[in-house]
């Protein structure tokens, strides 16, 4: 049955809205009036979709974790036997969240409709990407499309669960640096010209440290502004290069050639693009559209060119694995185990394989890289407080010897 969003108003002439079945406009209007309801506006939630879809989605409904936890339940509900559209009306009464709750009626009217769940997801392309959508797809042509949805939210929740572990390892670091700079600024800028200020009247020659700290911080209280300004300028700059197309890949390029953060870059989208071809190939999708969307999932446009370069070879022939060994910004790991699995006749679990491993990689890199910086950034904070310290203390301990 067909769902509707309606706005209407009570006896009291109080606005209501909300969602309801009925077989068609008419019938919905009349189930208002039983209600003791005035409508204004009966609309299907189909149309409100692809009429007004820019303002009711205009901000994403589902969150990376949340859109995890949705698949999850529908693997569940649809791989018990339950139809689909039945499975959707009991997400819907269990959703609390009102925009969650009008997305999945917009699915159940489309799958009413007799659109596929594919389809029906295409029509709010923003919640769902391309490569969700040909999982689901390929789910629904092969007729196991409860088995596909848990395979697609094992893969939703490995990607959350590396994503989180990467912000935990530098959150910390991240953190402590904001507060030294903090702290350095309130002390260069306060602190030292106050305790200058008692020597000004002196006639000895300060010692070299505290005039080179009045120095910095004269050039911090007098030009502080233009710095960070420059610095917002060149920010602002970047992000407008990082539009163009062109830039943005020679930028990526050059990023993955940085000692650290380029092998990480390097790892995490590896393993990204490797578990999604393995699950789209998994699935049965097509390897040649499995490549492509794998590749339009990396963040890092000189990869992605690369993969669509090695798409390029495989749509000419060239085995999966040659294609990626000549792209050497992806690990050699990947291209090795795509060759056994072309090798074995079992790709997907090959590739998995690869994600797997680089995934632990990239993990085990980012949380040395933490530990490591984590002592580093402390006593490079305390080295430059102490320096600060010593400023303030030398003319006070020379005074001192000037008095006796």
């Amino acid at each position: 049955m067909p769902a509707y969003k309606f706005e209407a108003l009570d006896a009291d002439g109080r606005a209501k809205s909300g969602l309801m079945e009925a077989d068609n406009a008419k019938a919905a209007r009349a189930q208002l009036r039983a209600q003791s309801l005035v409508p204004l506006e009966v609309a299907p939630v189909s149309q409100a979709a692809n009429d007004a879809q820019a303002s009711r989605f205009s901000r994403r409904v589902f969150t990376s974790t949340t859109l995890a936890v949705w698949t999850r339940q529908m693997a569940g509900l649809v791989g018990s036997g339950l139809p689909l559209e039945r499975s959707l009306t009991a997400l819907m009464e269990d959703c609390e969240d009102a925009r969650q709750r009008e997305l999945i009626a917009h699915l159940r009217s489309e799958v009413n409709a007799g659109n596929t769940f594919a389809r029906a997801l295409g029509t709010v392309s923003r919640e769902f990407d391309d490569v969700y959508r040909a999982v689901v797809a390929a789910g629904e042509q092969s007729g196991a499309l409860g088995p596909v949805l848990e395979r697609l939210a094992d893969d939703l929740e490995s990607q959350q669960a590396l994503k989180s572990k990467l912000i935990g390892a530098t959150l910390y670091p991240a953190i402590v640096s904001l507060i030294a700079v903090v702290i350095v600024i309130f002390l260069v800028t306060y602190v030292v010209p106050q305790v200058a200020s008692v020597f000004e009247g002196s006639k000895r020659a300060l010692p070299l440290l505290t005039v080179l700290m009045l120095g910095v911080s004269s050039f911090v209280r007098s030009w502080g502004w233009l710095v960070l300004l420059a610095l917002a300028g060149a920010g602002a700059l970047l992000a407008l290069s990082m539009r163009n197309e062109e830039f943005r890949e020679r930028f990526d390029a050059f990023w993955l050639t940085l000692p650290l953060v380029g092998r990480l870059a390097r790892g995490y989208n590896a393993a990204r693009f490797a578990g999604t071809l393995a699950m789209l190939a998994g699935a049965g999708v097509p390897i040649l559209k499995a490549l492509q969307a794998a590749a339009e999932t990396l963040s890092n446009r000189a990869m992605r060119a690369d993969a669509m370069a090695a798409l390029v070879q495989v749509r000419e022939g060239a085995p999966l694995a040659n294609a990626m060994s000549s792209k050497k910004r992806f690990p050699g790991l990947l291209a090795m185990f795509a060759r056994l699995g072309e090798q074995t006749g079992n790709l997907p679990k090959m590739l998995q394989r690869a994600a797997d491993q680089l995934g632990s990689e990239v993990q085990r890199r980012a949380m040395a890289l933490a530990t490591i910086l984590e002592p580093l950034l402390i006593v490079g904070m305390g080295g430059v407080v102490m320096m600060i310290v010593l400023a303030v203390l030398l003319p006070i301990i020379q005074l001192q010897s000037w008095v006796r």
